[in-house]
């Protein structure tokens, strides 16, 4: 179920603070984050967000169509590392 509009879209706020004050100095340096769960708002646009995948931080350079959806749609996780299963007893 999405956000209610009242609400608006949820973004963390050291990730909106970072972006704000990049937008008034007009930088466009690579911000590092750990927040999978904001929500790509209009005024991230043309920056590029480092997203933690669990073992490293993903570059993704924010387009007019990833507006709306999270930003660890564009970060997928590290993959699981797998076992091996041996036999249980001697044979």
């Amino acid at each position: 179920m999405p956000r209610s509009v009242k609400k608006g879209p949820f973004v963390d706020e050291h990730l909106l603070v970072k972006i704000d004050e990049m937008n008034k100095n007009g930088d466009k340096r690579v911000v590092k984050t750990w927040s999978r769960r904001s929500t790509i708002i209009p005024e991230m646009l043309g920056h590029t967000i480092a997203v933690h995948d669990g073992r490293k931080h993903v570059p993704v350079f924010i387009s007019e169509a990833m507006v709306g959806h999270k930003l660890g749609e564009f970060a997928p996780p590290a993959r699981s590392v797998r076992t091996r299963v041996t036999s249980a007893g001697p044979e």
